[in-house]
């Protein structure tokens, strides 16, 4: 068809995975778009909130022609169509992306039920942040034609995609997925299938050992927050950050890799933020996390 179709199916358990902004970013850039959920309702909840954040892009991007930007929002809202029955949906699409909940068992148990319905030429890739890609392949039979596509919250303004290659997948399904980001006005990186990839397998070891340095006492969260922003230029401190991104994702992140390598020092649980999850304080989503919000 020319067009790439992404299909998106996901528990509504809050995940941390899932953003409907991914496949709102496709269908604004001319891509026709099949948006794949387990209800009716939580489709035009998604529809309405793709809906709302159009608006706000085209009252941006086309400040001083507002005539122009309802065209764009109509014009993208007409791409994107909605389904409740993934298997009929696959056999017409050239790419699915996955964005359900972050369960190994749930994830596989979708993709052997796809891979008997989609086309030979379709590819198959997960959003997932967390878990391995290789073994969420090789619950298909199109291990060649299986990657890695991680999107950034929130996707309308962070230009990374990690596009993430198994040493199954063939070199055409990985470059198919390097222009499909492109088209997207997406810059992507490349990375082996390995725990967390570029950007998480850098970041949550560095806010761990954060959380560790004011679990020793050795300094305040204000100050070490402070001298991150101020010394090393970040926009966010450790804490403000662990906030943002819920403290519950980071923990199940962390409890992931923990129980893929025990024995690494970088992937040792936390009690603070054991504790905090433990009490439903996740960050700035509940109002407190290692901060208290209004």
């Amino acid at each position: 068809s020319g067009y790439a179709w992404v299909l998106q199916e996901h528990e509504g358990r809050g995940d941390p995975a899932w953003d409907p902004e991914d496949l709102e970013v496709a269908a604004a850039t001319g891509h026709t778009v099949v948006l794949v959920d387990q209800t009716e309702d939580i489709l035009a909840k998604s529809r309405k909130g793709i809906e709302e954040s159009l608006r706000r892009v085209a009252k941006k991007k086309f400040a001083e022609n507002p005539k122009a930007g309802d065209e764009f929002v109509d014009k993208t809202l007409s791409s994107i169509s909605t389904s409740t029955d993934a298997a009929s949906v696959v056999h017409s699409t050239d790419l699915v992306v996955e964005a359900i909940v972050e369960n190994l068992k749930v994830k596989t148990e979708l993709f052997t039920r796809l891979d008997k319905f989609a086309a030979e030429h379709t590819i198959f890739a997960s959003n997932t942040s967390s878990l391995q890609i290789t073994s969420i392949a090789n619950a298909t039979t199109r291990q060649d034609r299986f990657a890695g596509l991680h999107f950034f919250n929130p996707v309308p303004l962070m230009k990374l995609v990690e596009v993430i290659k198994t040493p199954m997948t063939s070199q055409k399904t990985f470059e198919s997925l390097i222009d499909f980001s492109r088209s997207l006005g997406k810059h992507p990186v490349s990375c082996k299938d390995t725990p967390g990839f570029i950007v998480n397998r850098l970041l949550v070891p560095y806010l761990l050992e954060a959380v560790r340095l004011y679990e020793r006492g050795d300094a305040s969260k204000e100050d070490i927050d402070t001298a991150m922003k101020l010394g090393a230029g970040y926009p966010m401190g450790p804490f403000e950050l662990l906030d943002y991104v819920g403290l519950d994702t980071t923990k199940f992140i962390l409890d992931g890799w923990h129980e893929m390598d025990a024995k690494n020092p970088l992937f040792q649980p936390s009690s603070s933020l054991d504790k905090l999850v433990a009490e439903n304080k996740f960050g700035k989503k509940t109002g407190e996390g290692y901060y208290k919000y209004k």
